[in-house]
Order: C-alpha cells, then sequence, then structure tokens
C-alpha cells in the first residue's frame, strides 16, 4: 500500500486536486456573483492545479456572507440598543436635515440602514493636516483621560512617536485608568520588549488575525486598516494616520501629507461603538458594556456627522456604496484625494458619468507610490479617466496619504478608506460623512492648497507614454483585486 501511494502521489494528489476544484467550481456557480469574477475562478481553479486552490482560498471567500466575525454580541447589549436609540432623530430634526442636504440626502438614508451609522448633529469637528498636528492635540488629549483609552490602529510602529504614546499610556494605567488596543498584526510591528511593558502596565493588548509569517503574508489578508482612538467616550479621532514615525514630518526628510479628524459630540459614540464590536473579536472577552463607556457630552457645535463602518463584518459594503451615491448625486463638483487609486467597475462609471453630465471631477495621486505594483495599476485607469474630461494631479511634494473627497461644498468624508478594491470589499475601514458648509469647505480649501504641490497629468502626452509602461501597467491591473 505504502509502495503504491509512493508510486503514484503526484496521480493522487492531481486527483485530489481537482476533487476539491470541482467542489470549489460547483460553490462560485451557486453563489451567482458577477459572471466575470466566477468564470476567472473556474479558470483558475481547472487550469492552475494546486495554484488555483491556494488563490481561491486567499481570495474567493466571502466572508461578508459568511458571518465569521461577528458584532452580535455587542450590538445586542442592552447599553448598546439604548445609545442607537437616543441617538435616533425625530421626524422635524430629518427634515431640517433633509432641507439643508438637498439631494444629498439620499447618503443619510443609505447609511441608516446600517444600524450603526446614526446621524448625529452635534458634533464639533477639527480637520486636522499632518501627523505633527494630529498627535500634537492627541498627546494632550490622552494625558487628560480618566476613566478608558481606546487605541485601534492599522499601524502601530516602534519609534520616537510611539515612545512618547507609550509614556502616557503606561502613566495614565498605573492612574487607573483603563487601557486597550488593538493593532493589525501585518500592518505593524511592535517588539517583544514594547509587548512586555504593555503587560506589566497592565495595558491589554492583541493583535487583530495574527499570522505567523506576517512578512511573507503581505496584503493577502483580510486586514483591520481602521484608525480609531476613543478617550473616556468624550473625544474620538479617526482618518488616515497611522502611528509610526514616518507620519511625523518632524521625524523625516521625506515630506508626508495626511488629514485626520478629531471629534468631540455624539459620533464619539459610533466609533466607540466600532470599537467594542472589533475589541470583541480579537480578545474574545464577552465585555459587559455599561454608561461609562457613552457619558453625555455637552457640545453646543451642530455639525451633521455619520461613522460608516465596512468590511467582512457588515452586511453591505457602505462606504463604497456612500462614496458612489455622493459622486452619482453630485452636481457642482467632486475633488478626490487618495494614495491608493485602483477602483472598481462601478466607480469608474460613477466617475466618468459626473464628468460627462458636466461636475468638475478632479483627482490627486501620489506621484511617487510605495508601491511599484500599485503604482502601476493605477496608471491603467488613467487614461479612460482623462478622455473622460476627469483632471487628475500627482502630488510631488512628498508622498500623499490624506483619504479625503468632499463634493458641493456640502458633504466631504475623511477616513481610512483608500479608492480600491481592498478598501471596498476586503479590509476593514471608518470613515467620517461629514455634512456641513464650513467643514466641507475647510477639506476643499486643503484640497485646492494641495494642488499647487501637484503636476496634472495631460491625455495628449499621457497617451504618449512608453509602450514597455504599458505593458507593466496591464499586467498589475490583473491583480489589482490583491493588490
Amino acid at each position: 500500500m505504502v509502495e503504491f501511494l509512493t508510486n503514484h502521489i503526484w496521480i493522487i494528489l492531481i486527483v485530489l486536486n481537482y476533487v476539491i476544484a470541482i467542489s470549489a467550481v460547483i460553490t462560485v456557480v451557486l453563489k451567482n456573483i458577477n459572471p466575470t469574477k466566477t468564470l476567472s475562478y473556474i479558470v483558475v481553479l481547472v487550469f492552475f492545479p494546486f495554484l488555483g486552490l491556494l488563490i481561491y482560498y486567499l481570495f474567493g471567500q466571502e466572508y461578508r456572507k459568511n458571518k465569521i466575525f461577528s458584532r452580535k454580541h455587542v450590538l445586542n447589549q442592552s447599553v448598546i440598543k439604548s445609545i442607537n436609540d437616543e441617538l435616533e432623530l425625530d421626524k422635524r430634526e430629518v427634515k431640517k436635515v433633509d432641507n439643508f442636504l438637498d439631494g444629498k440626502s439620499k447618503l443619510v438614508k443609505l447609511l441608516y440602514s446600517d444600524k450603526t451609522s446614526p446621524l448625529t448633529l452635534r458634533n464639533k469637528i477639527e480637520v486636522l493636516k499632518n501627523g505633527d498636528t494630529k498627535f500634537e492635540y492627541l498627546l494632550e488629549d490622552l494625558k487628560e483621560a480618566k476613566h478608558h483609552i481606546h487605541l485601534e490602529y492599522y499601524v502601530v510602529m516602534d519609534g520616537k512617536i510611539w515612545t512618547e504614546i507609550l509614556e502616557i499610556l503606561c502613566a495614565k494605567a498605573r492612574e487607573g485608568v483603563i487601557v486597550r488596543l488593538t493593532y493589525d498584526d501585518v500592518g505593524s510591528k511592535l517588539s517583544s520588549k514594547t509587548k512586555q511593558t504593555l503587560n506589566d502596565f497592565g495595558i491589554e493588548h492583541y493583535p487583530f488575525m495574527p499570522v505567523i509569517f506576517s512578512r511573507f503574508t503581505g496584503k493577502m489578508n483580510y486586514r483591520n486598516h481602521r484608525k480609531i482612538a476613543v478617550i473616556d467616550g468624550k473625544v474620538a479621532y479617526v482618518g488616515g494616520i497611522n502611528i509610526a514615525d514616518e507620519y511625523v514630518n518632524e521625524y523625516n526628510e521625506s515630506f508626508w501629507r495626511d488629514t485626520h479628524l478629531r471629534i468631540v459630540g455624539e459620533a464619539v459614540k459610533s466609533l466607540q461603538i466600532n470599537f467594542l464590536t472589533t475589541w470583541h473579536f480579537v480578545s474574545g472577552q464577552k465585555l459587559k458594556i455599561d454608561k461609562s463607556y457613552f457619558p453625555k457630552v455637552e457640545c453646543n457645535d451642530k455639525v451633521a456627522v455619520q461613522i460608516a463602518a465596512s468590511g467582512p463584518d457588515t452586511d453591505w459594503a457602505y462606504i463604497m456604496e456612500a462614496i458612489f451615491t455622493a459622486i452619482t448625486t453630485a452636481e457642482d463638483y467632486v475633488y478626490i484625494t487618495t494614495p491608493y487609486f485602483v477602483p472598481n467597475d462601478q466607480m469608474i462609471m460613477a466617475l466618468q458619468v459626473a464628468s460627462k453630465s458636466g461636475v468638475e471631477v478632479k483627482v490627486i495621486i501620489p506621484k511617487e507610490s510605495d508601491s511599484w505594483m500599485v503604482k502601476h495599476a493605477t496608471n491603467s485607469y488613467l487614461e479612460h479617466l482623462l478622455e473622460a474630461n476627469i483632471e487628475v494631479y500627482r502630488y510631488t511634494k512628498g508622498f500623499v496619504h490624506a483619504k479625503t473627497m468632499v463634493v458641493d461644498d456640502i458633504f466631504s468624508t475623511v477616513g481610512t478608506s483608500n479608492m480600491d478594491y481592498r478598501s471596498f470589499n476586503i479590509n476593514f475601514e471608518v470613515n467620517a460623512f461629514i455634512y456641513n458648509i464650513e467643514q466641507s469647505k475647510i477639506v476643499k480649501q486643503q484640497f485646492l492648497e494641495d494642488l499647487k504641490d501637484c503636476e496634472k497629468i495631460e491625455l495628449v502626452k499621457w497617451v504618449d507614454r512608453p509602450n514597455l509602461e504599458k505593458l507593466k501597467e496591464s499586467y498589475c491591473r490583473l491583480w489589482s483585486p490583491l493588490i
């Protein structure tokens, strides 16, 4: 028997491969997903033994439907339900918002289908430009913490800024403040010394979906790309800036352009709920949530904000749907800044139709990306945008990492989501959607200032780029859903 298996090992493995592959093909067909995507998986599974199964295992699973990322324990708790009930607007308030937003009220209704995205009216927000400003505010808020500090970040790296934050966290933990930290296991890199320090001071910390060989997994995983900080349930931060020295221009030779939000008010509660759902997943703790995590916050400012989370733990791709709706309902302009522009077909068509309908569409992307493959994949989409009279600008001052969009001086968004397939469909993301003229004009003004540090791409010159470049672009575009 052993001799037979040894002599026929490859035949046995091939047969086993195709038994599993046929099962996978049947599963894909029964899902009734996009026909092109279905055929792609069938071709890979049939014509690429073993490799096809690996690709399907890594990228063919629909985690949003499989529900392995459960939020039910947290969302079913009475305190969370009461908080959402408190944030629910009455009919008179909803009507006021509808009148102010005009056509943008569709966005509010779209996100309202997600019970964790209520529209909040009483908020004070500050648009923070670059990491130096963000950390100046964050460090002061951390020092003032009295009850708890909740941090959820894609990247936490040992370095100067993390050392400053860690010293404050340890001091606060010594005072009795509850400190919780969750970080993505692929995006972050914390030394064993740092982890021991956290343990010594009683700071709870958990990696998100830990992997054994993080250096080799790259982005071939569902990662937590969110950046959330909540202090005492009173002030919160969300945006594009992680905890690492590269985000602080004071510590770098190269310039890093980014945007973050500081929020005081009702929207903090939504970010708190999102943190607690993640904490339940990473820690496995059935944390009993009480009102101390949701204190009453006095806020006289009236800025309408919705917090939208998206990922394998949500029923729908809320952030992508909201951005799509904002673009398709635009009347005057759409200004987008994104470091990674690898859009799906729906987003390309939305931008093209908006531009051809007379809406001014401008997009800022980096001239030099931190990924060779992303850079060329992005370039493969630009010609079709330029042909639709969409203006594309490449940021030349340094690396632009801001993830913002502003529409018609009424609506703007700042968050963690890039304009790419991974952010829309795979990663865990969170964005703040702002319905306010004053704040949207601030985001708009920052966009216009950034244009001064950009070069505009002209269609005539772009189409004449070398064929070798076009070949690289076409190759990288094939892998766009995976990068």
